[in-house]
């Protein structure tokens, strides 16, 4: 297997251009790439459209962050498609205030509209939402006497994710929860770049332990301070 390029944070973020539709593993900023967030942020890519669960915590009395929210205070997005934006006072504040456009979606539709851009399918079939704003401008269908609405695949541009562990060829191992989106975005993107806290020589890792494999992994960066 041909080994993948390993670069660094600062070179990933040359690969993300303006307008890309970028896809960011994590929960709350478990599991995201944060080396690769901050190269982001310093290079100042801009109109972007974000997929990620959520866009992590900005506390709005200290002004503390972490994952995403400094992209987001940047205003580097111009749309956000997230689960949830609770704990990101930035967000909701742009949201309210039409600089930015916020598409809220069911946590486990996103995560399956993504499965279906991986496995190339057109979309899926989800009961969530039915009856209920979600359902405005969506088609409905109905099987079996039970209504079902049509959710399109999500693809995206690029991929930032973040995992434990890497071999020189891409493969993956993920640290237990931070796993969370990170494999499904790495099928569903163009360009997959994973920050990793080790990279070890191809073959070293027991292929049962491989969470993803190296085929759809396009780039390495080795997590600041790793060895």
């Amino acid at each position: 297997m041909i080994d993948k390029k390993i670069i660094s944070a600062e070179e990933a973020a040359g690969l993300v251009n303006d307008g890309d539709v970028v896809m960011l593993g994590g929960f709350l900023a478990c599991g995201s790439p944060l080396n690769l967030l901050e190269a982001l942020q310093k290079k100042g890519t801009k109109d972007m459209t974000l997929v990620c669960n959520d866009t992590a915590f900005h506390n709005a009395k200290t002004g503390e962050m972490t994952g995403v929210a400094p992209l987001v205070l940047n205003k580097q997005f111009k749309k956000m498609v997230v689960t949830h934006i609770g704990t990101n006072f930035e967000t909701q504040r742009q949201m309210n205030a039409g600089e930015t456009e916020v598409d809220l979606v069911p946590q486990g539709t996103l995560a399956e509209q993504i499965r279906a851009g991986g496995f190339g399918l057109g979309g899926i079939l989800t009961p969530t939402g039915v009856g209920t704003e979600v359902e405005k401008g969506k088609e409905v269908i109905e099987i079996d006497g039970k209504k079902f609405l049509v959710e399109k695949a999500i693809k995206g541009d690029v991929a930032l994710i973040k995992a434990r562990t890497a071999d020189k060829a891409g493969n993956l191992i993920f640290d237990k929860s931070a796993r969370n989106f990170n494999p499904l975005m790495a099928t569903a993107c163009e360009t997959v770049i994973v920050e990793v806290d080790e990279i070890v020589e191809t073959g070293a890792l027991d292929p049962e332990c491989i969470n993803t494999p190296g085929l759809f992994v396009n780039y390495i960066v080795l997590t600041k301070g790793a060895k």
